[in-house]
């Protein structure tokens, strides 16, 4: 497999130096960098995790042996584990910089390895007793799998309807009977955490979590059912799991009986952070190849590259790319720093992540056009990623799901914190600074109203970013008066469509705050250049009027796409280096 011809030089100003990278930053990227020399060079075909070896292994519907055992010996499940319980997790950004690097190059081998461990982790991480965190890192450490059973296909992320049952057994303990379908790694794991029904009783205390040992369960009392084959993320190992009076201790109860939902609610703040902004590193490869394609691509006698429509498809693309990490690296700033007020920020940051992403996506498929179908050569990867991209934005969590966490919260937002809460403080907006280890213990399932990250953008207060602020405030007012006083019944999953787009705004203005903040925290010419494009690109998806940003910002987003590819450093806001692209 060639290698795409580099995009040709373009006039430019030379492009920002990132920052100097704080400590902790610096300590990730490392960590990154070294995963990524261990991937090695994506173009050699020789490499048995380059590029062609993917796109084999992917064809065949098989993870990549070679990928595997190269995780394995980096020790990888490290990154799942909390530092206090003797892996390397002290939190989402380091966890989401080491594995871009494996999204980058494989999402199938990221997601198949082991992210989905961390998935079936963090609700233990989050309620579990010392006892079940020491046995599951015990487990995690020495090279076991764990597997996340959460939802089932006949009720999707409907979670109160959840049927699998733990019924109390006569001796003590429980037996689980029911199945769950679409559980990633079932086949291999030894771990599983389970959400189960464990009573009668209406309302949200009828489920509870049970961590299961797989080893300690009679071989007749449960079956792996077989894989589910998938368009995208062809290799994952999809199957479900039928438990027939399977025998559970008493101490399986992850937390209190009855506070599954809970559990659930307070867990799925970190994942729903962590997920989307790991994938961004699929998007960053995209963006790469499309890229390299408009550079090699000759129309009416000039390279693509040189075509106003295609640089701003580029530009636009990358504005989106950057947007992803601003919210997604806020969003997980904020579960270390305001723990008690993520619930909304978290949910947001899945949607508008993931809607982002595929858009970006589809666009530059649209640029690349018949090549965006091959499935051989240098752009064969293309078509692979888009089909993984599309599986990893459901994965989890739906846009449906996402949203429904936000409504019930929007009246009180509105009440307490809408136009009337101050920016939160810098330290949220520095992403790579310093942080404490995540606490999972204080993670609040309601935010209670708390909103200060809508405030931020009150910070954009130059005067070309003046009217953009504005319209995003004047957004803001006007979600205000109708969501203040929404009816009881417009509070609940069964909320109608117009409810649902009310939040799906806010998630947007959400963004909008994120950004705003990030580019204080930075403030130079590159950085506001971004700003202008990116917050114009979300008032557009809000369709709101606004003033187009000045060319000349365009201009310097595209002179830094082009040096970053041409110099191989990494598209997101830590612009860090990469293996080299064999070209």
């Amino acid at each position: 497999m060639t290698a795409p011809h580099p995009t040709p030089p373009v006039q430019h100003s030379t492009p920002p130096v990132p920052p100097a990278a704080p400590q902790a930053q610096a300590q990730t990227q490392a960590q990154a960098r070294g995963l990524d020399a261990v991937l090695g060079d994506p173009w050699d075909a020789s490499n048995p995790l380059g590029f062609a070896a993917v796109l084999d292994a992917d064809e065949r519907g098989e993870l990549p042996a070679a990928g595997e055992k190269a995780l394995t010996a980096a020790g990888l499940a490290e990154e799942f584990v909390p530092r206090s319980l003797g892996g390397r997790l002290t939190g989402v950004e380091g966890l989401v910089q080491v594995m871009r690097a494996i999204f980058r190059r494989d999402p199938t081998l990221g997601l198949g390895y082991g992210i989905t461990s961390f998935i079936a982790a963090v609700p233990v991480w989050t309620d579990g007793s010392p006892a079940q965190r020491d046995r599951l890192a015990g487990l995690l450490l020495g090279g076991e799998r764990a597997a996340a059973a959460f939802t089932e296909l006949a009720h999707g992320a409907d979670f109160t309807r959840v049927a699998l049952r733990a019924d109390p057994a006569p001796g003590g303990g429980f037996l689980v009977t029911g199945a769950k379908q679409l559980i990633n790694n079932i086949a291999r794991s030894r771990a599983v955490t389970l959400f189960a029904r464990t009573s009668d009783d209406p309302g949200s205390r009828s489920h509870s979590t049970l961590l299961l040992d797989l080893a300690d369960a009679p071989p007749d009392s449960y079956r792996v059912l077989p894989r589910f084959p998938t368009s995208g993320l062809r290799a994952s190992l999809l199957a479900g799991i039928d438990f027939d009076r399977c025998p559970v201790p008493e101490d399986s109860v992850v937390g209190e009986r009855g506070a599954g939902l809970e559990t659930a609610l307070r867990a799925f703040q970190v994942t729903r952070t962590a997920l989307p902004a790991i994938v961004v590193g699929v998007l960053d490869t995209q963006l790469r190849l499309a890229a390299g394609f408009a550079g090699e691509r000759v129309l009416y006698g000039r390279p693509v590259a040189d075509l106003p429509q295609s640089r701003a498809c580029l530009t636009g693309a990358l504005a989106d790319l950057l947007v992803c990490d601003a919210f997604s690296g806020v969003a997980g700033r904020a579960l270390h720093l305001l723990p008690d007020r993520t619930s909304v920020v978290a949910a947001a940051s899945k949607y508008v992540v993931s809607t982002l992403m595929e858009s970006a996506s589809y666009e530059l498929s649209v640029l690349l056009g018949a090549r965006s179908y091959l499935r051989e050569g240098p752009y064969g990867l293309f078509q692979k990623y888009q089909r993984d991209l599309a599986v990893t934005a459901l994965a989890h969590a739906s846009a449906a799901a996402c949203l429904s966490t936000i409504i019930p919260q929007l009246p009180r937002l509105a009440r307490r914190s809408w136009l009337r809460a101050d920016p939160a403080g810098p330290e949220l907006f520095r992403l790579g600074e310093e942080l404490p280890e995540l606490d999972f213990s204080l993670l609040a399932a309601d935010a209670r109203g708390a909103d200060s990250l809508t405030a931020a953008l009150a910070l954009a207060d130059l005067p070309e970013l003046a009217p953009l602020r504005d319209v995003f405030l004047g957004e803001l007012a006007g979600l205000r008066e109708r969501c203040v006083d929404l009816p009881p019944r417009e509070r609940t999953v069964s909320a109608s469509a117009e409810t649902f787009a009310l939040a799906e705004r806010y998630s947007l203005v959400l963004a909008a705050g994120a950004c705003a903040g990030v580019w204080a925290a930075r403030r130079d010419p590159f950085t506001t250049a971004w700003l202008l494009v990116a917050l114009g690109r979300l008032a557009d998806r809000l369709g709101l009027p606004h003033p187009p940003p000045p060319p000349e910002a365009g201009r310097l987003l595209f002179s830094e796409l082009v040096a970053r590819r041409e110099r191989s450093l990494t598209f997101d806001f830590s612009a860090h280096p990469l293996a080299r692209h064999g070209r």
